[in-house]
């Protein structure tokens, strides 16, 4: 999910992102609305794996980032500690 703004300090990634052609909105759905059309465009994006990486990074907690929703990458962290 890009951010608002690509500013100079920005990941190169979100200057290409597809998130960029869709409003926040689209990314950050209301409680229990569905996730299903973000994580297509994100699964679509080059940018991927760079966003997911920058989320888990960043422990960025809310909206789908990556093609990953909140839960998700939550259990995708805690995977991660319990392998550690």
């Amino acid at each position: 999910m890009l951010i608002n703004t690509v500013t100079d300090d920005a990941p190169a990634w979100q200057e290409t992102a597809l998130c960029a052609q869709a409003g926040p909105e689209f990314f950050f759905p209301a409680p229990g609305s569905s996730t299903r059309e973000a994580k297509r465009l994100c699964n679509a994006c080059e940018g991927r794996l760079a966003c997911l990486e920058y989320a888990l990074a960043n422990d960025e907690r809310f909206g789908v980032w990556g093609g990953l929703s909140e839960k998700e990458r939550e259990r995708l962290r805690r995977e991660g500690r319990d392998r550690g």
